[in-house]
């Protein structure tokens, strides 16, 4: 074998100095393309690869952000795979496309669209992304783990306990996302989830008449799940709507838990209106409503929020508030790096605008 390129014979190939070699392994945006240009000719040439761990030792950094979330995706429930055993099939097989989540694996589409924004951002940044998934995890050990091994921390608000988060602190940055700042000292990004509820459930008001509204809730120990729910409660007290006429459930944030619930609701008595805590929730809803005959807006109008894709293409089209998730993964990554460059810095609070989209499945026919 070889020997290996090492740093120092990139730059005498490039003819420049090994920190401008790694200005353009790391942030090449930062560096002329000329050369940039020359110096990622060397690296091919020479067939040079980074060695992470050395550059760690020297920057006593790891160059790795980390990104921690909650393990609420049930993958516990996914079926067994066993690549190594005998008698794999090589056929094709064919089923019935009766699963509107496309499968096994619950789909976690706000989480999903976060992370894509932290990674592209991370990369922008000259960092490398590790996910952690704390799943039956109740001491922490996968979050503890993924501190020791990274620069910096990003965790979603309350996915991690107060006392596990302040000693984690100590010793590396922490950026938290979603939720309101509670007087900590962490970097956050989030939105305004109650302000972006109450004005959609004013207008859904509005349209519901004198009927029955169901608010469909997230986990009780969401702090976005929270504070939609505050957004709900000042626009249903705001429009002085009598406690009768509206009735509370809690899913889960999946869209199975939105149609168990939309069963209840028609045991109960079809409501006018159903306004859903996040988007998997509430086309859950109009998956048991058409499987009923119900009809969405006909007869009862359905909302949710986040503004995944699926909201957009469900049919009917679904109203909801669009989350800026990709910009919540890349904002992160900004804290993240500022604090790294500014330790001392003061605490910085980022919160992103959100945006009512007005579709088919609020709007009563004319």
């Amino acid at each position: 074998m070889s020997r290996r390129a090492t740093v120092y014979d990139v730059a005498e190939r490039a003819g420049v100095s090994i920190a401008t070699v790694s200005r353009v392994l790391r942030q090449p945006d930062a560096v002329r393309p000329v050369t940039r240009e020359r110096v990622l000719d060397a690296v091919a040439a020479l067939g040079y690869v980074p060695s992470g761990s050395a550059r760690g030792l020297a920057e006593r950094r790891t160059g790795v952000l980390g990104l921690y979330f909650p393990g609420f995706d049930a993958s516990e429930d996914a079926p067994e795979l066993d690549v190594l055993g005998e008698g794999q099939a090589s056929a094709p097989t064919f089923t019935v496309a009766d699963d509107p989540e496309g499968g096994p694996y619950p789909a976690m589409l706000f989480l999903d669209e976060v992370l894509r924004g932290a990674e592209v951002e991370a990369w922008k940044q000259g960092f490398v992304l590790m996910i952690g998934v704390g799943r039956d995890d109740p001491g922490r050990e996968t979050v503890r783990d993924i501190a020791g091994r990274v620069d910096g921390l990003m965790v979603l608000a309350q996915s991690v306990p107060d006392d596990v988060l302040a000693r984690l602190s100590q010793r590396i940055p922490v950026v938290v996302l979603s939720g309101a700042p509670r007087g900590d000292t962490y970097d956050h990004v989030s939105v305004d989830n109650a302000a972006a509820m109450a004005e959609l459930t004013r207008t859904v008001l509005a349209e519901a008449d004198a009927g029955r509204v169901v608010f469909l809730a997230g986990p009780a120990d969401s702090p976005d799940g929270a504070q939609r729910w505050d957004g709900f409660s000042a626009a249903v007290e705001a429009a002085g709507i009598a406690a009768e006429r509206v009735t509370v459930l809690r899913g889960d944030f999946t869209r199975a838990s939105g149609r168990r619930a939309a069963e209840d609701m028609i045991t109960a008595g079809v409501p006018a209106a159903v306004i859903a805590a996040n988007d998997q929730m509430a086309l859950g809803v109009i998956d048991a409503f058409r499987t009923a005959g119900i009809g969405v807006p006909q007869d009862v109008l359905v909302t949710g929020f986040d503004g995944i894709e699926a909201a957009a293409l469900s049919r009917p089209a679904l109203t909801t508030v669009r989350q800026p998730m990709i910009d919540l993964g890349r904002a992160a990554v900004q804290l993240l790096a500022r604090r790294l460059e500014r330790p001392d810095a003061d605490p910085m609070s980022v919160r992103l605008p959100l945006q009512i989209v007005l579709r088919e499945s609020s709007r009563r026919p004319d």
